[in-house]
């Protein structure tokens, strides 16, 4: 059996498709068969060099071959360039479904679409709701979602 140590040391006796079939839905198959040995490449210290996009998309691989019932993301998408966010939400929406997540997030598109928003200010909830909620109750919640996504607001040209 081939060694998958890039991703599989979370879950022994993991096969290589499942590997791979993680990888890809993580968009980290594309550069993981570039590296010196492609699956069986082992990171280190002072290895392989990798983004920070590439780094987070190895560790959504990875939740998603460990499968966790419950799941921890702290700021999961930031200091990221914005192909890399793209390409981490899309993975984390399948590694989202159908588990129980806590999401510490300054960048309200990753966590958008939860089913349970809880803004907190100085330590304490200030609102809570979804989106929807949150953009009607026009409170902080909104407030940052418009100043993040500024191309949402009417443009005052005179």
């Amino acid at each position: 059996m081939r060694q998958t140590n890039l991703l599989a040391y979370g879950k022994p006796g993991v096969s290589h498709t499942e590997v791979e079939t993680a990888a890809k839905i993580a968009h980290a198959h594309e550069f993981i068969i570039n590296l010196p040995q492609q699956y069986d490449t082992l990171i280190v210290e002072k290895g392989v060099k990798l983004s920070g996009g590439q780094r987070q998309r190895l560790a959504i691989a990875r939740a998603l071959i460990k499968n966790p019932q419950l799941l921890i993301l702290d700021e999961a998408t930031s200091a990221l360039d914005t192909e890399s966010e793209y390409l981490i939400q899309q993975g984390l929406q399948i590694l989202l479904k159908n588990r129980t997540c806590l999401v510490i997030a300054h960048r309200l598109s990753t966590i958008q679409n939860a089913d349970l928003i809880v803004v907190l200010e100085k330590g304490k909830v200030i609102e809570k709701g979804n989106h929807s909620e949150l953009i009607t109750l026009g409170g902080r919640y909104a407030y940052l979602h418009k100043m993040q996504f500024p191309q949402n607001l009417p443009l005052d040209i005179q």
